[in-house]
């Protein structure tokens, strides 16, 4: 018993930093919005998003665990068109992603310590000392902080929904969507694309399941590093449906639209549940709500540069099982982050005047993007590098195939719908 539970201990960390970066702008931003408009109907929507992408979402610490190596190695077995597919599919989104968790961070910043600068300057700002993090510390400051952030968060939350529950009129909620009008469709997209996060994610998850593993001394036992897993995606799961609902208990049903700038738009949220809750509860809505974004900003700084240079390796040959290969500090690591600074800073003065499309448009990428990289992750954990013993069961690899087919549906349909 006592081994099991030093296992669990030392697998811990992969988990939460999926909850840090998840819990963000699909739930401070997207899940408010829709209780805010439409009260309870979208929550269905917010569970089903979060069973469909278990699959793949399961798959990337799997794999990890299973192997030794990451989901990058498992596109690389599968051909080099792979990798250049989710190299053409990460930059293709990864600009407007890391912009839009920043500029909603910058704006709940600026709400809440009064700060006059332009959105723009506070989040290079926040970007730098996001990268300043990963420099000094690599996976050790990034799991630290991730683990005290989420913790925050989760407490926060789960107390500011308490407060506000008694104010939910539930006779009055409808339960399912009545509104199919274009712009309703596309924002259940928007919603649905980063809930619980973009499936990008998982290759994340594997890479900071080998970091943690290279952190701690051995690789992650299986089961060790499952409830590390569902500890991190059922949380984050639950937050979400907390903000559905203090977005229709508080929101629902006022005449004013939130605004679509930044820090207008974290005030307004901000000064909202104040006028409901009192004065004093400024504290809890606002340090849940900014702990919520920097530590999305956080793990996607990191996220994105460690899967480009890991990404680098891969082309260039095999990763070899337990091999302690860094990705992160490493010549690769800096150029893309560099670039990915660069990039969502350009990104973020062109859509200054809307936070909304900014968000908007990042979140429906990654749901159009969702199924391929569902299906990479499929091949990859099905695949004869994975030992038998160590494949998905049955029922999980019939749902993963099911999950693929709904996602594929679901951004045809949406296509079809802006075209």
């Amino acid at each position: 018993m006592r081994a099991v539970r030093r296992d669990v201990l030392r697998a811990l960390g992969p988990g939460v930093l999926f909850t840090g970066a998840a819990v963000g702008v699909s739930h401070l931003v997207q899940s408010t919005r829709a209780g805010a408009v439409y009260g309870l109907a979208l929550l269905g929507l917010v569970l089903l998003a979060n069973v469909v992408k278990y699959p793949a979402f399961r798959f990337g610490p799997l794999y990890a665990a299973a192997t030794g190596t990451s989901l990058l190695e498992g596109y690389r077995r599968q051909g080099r068109a792979a990798l250049a597919l989710y190299g053409l599919l990460t930059l293709g989104t990864m600009f407007t992603v890391q912009a839009a968790v920043t500029v909603v961070t910058a704006g709940l910043a600026g709400a809440l310590f009064g700060i006059e600068a332009s959105p723009l300057a506070i989040s290079a700002g926040i970007l730098v000392a996001c990268a300043g993090l990963c420099a000094t510390g690599g996976y050790r400051a990034l799991d630290k902080a991730g683990k005290l952030v989420v913790t925050s968060l989760a407490i926060t939350t789960v107390i500011a929904t308490a407060l506000v529950l008694p104010r939910l009129s539930w006779s009055a909620q409808a339960f399912w969507p009545t509104r199919f009008e274009p712009a309703d469709l596309a924002f259940m997209a928007a919603l649905a694309g980063w809930m619980p996060s973009a499936i990008d994610v998982s290759v994340w998850q594997s890479l900071w399941t080998l970091a943690r593993g290279a952190e701690t001394g051995g690789r992650a036992e299986a089961r060790a590093s499952s409830l590390d897993f569902h500890l991190g995606y059922v949380g984050t799961a639950l937050l979400a449906v907390c903000f559905v609902l203090l977005g229709a208990a508080v929101l629902h049903g006022g005449e004013e639209a939130l605004p679509e700038q930044a820090v207008p738009f974290a005030a307004r949220v901000i000064a909202v549940y104040v006028e409901g809750l009192g004065e004093w509860s400024r504290p809890i809505i606002g340090g849940a709500a900014l702990a919520t974004m920097f530590s999305t900003t956080l793990t996607v700084v990191d996220g994105f540069p460690r899967a480009l240079s890991g990404l680098a390796d891969r082309f260039r040959g095999e990763e070899h099982p337990d091999e302690p290969r860094a990705t992160d500090r490493t010549p690769a690591y800096w150029i893309a982050l560099g670039v990915l600074f660069a990039g969502s800073l350009a990104i973020l003065a062109f859509f200054m005047a809307s936070m909304k499309a900014l968000i908007d448009l990042a979140t429906s990428l990654s749901f159009l993007s969702a199924p391929i990289l569902a299906w990479l992750n499929h091949r990859a954990v099905t695949s004869d590098a994975v030992p038998a013993a160590r494949r998905p069961a049955r029922w999980l690899r019939i749902a993963s195939v099911a999950a693929i087919a709904v996602q594929a549906v679901f951004a045809l349909a949406f296509l079809w719908l802006i075209s």
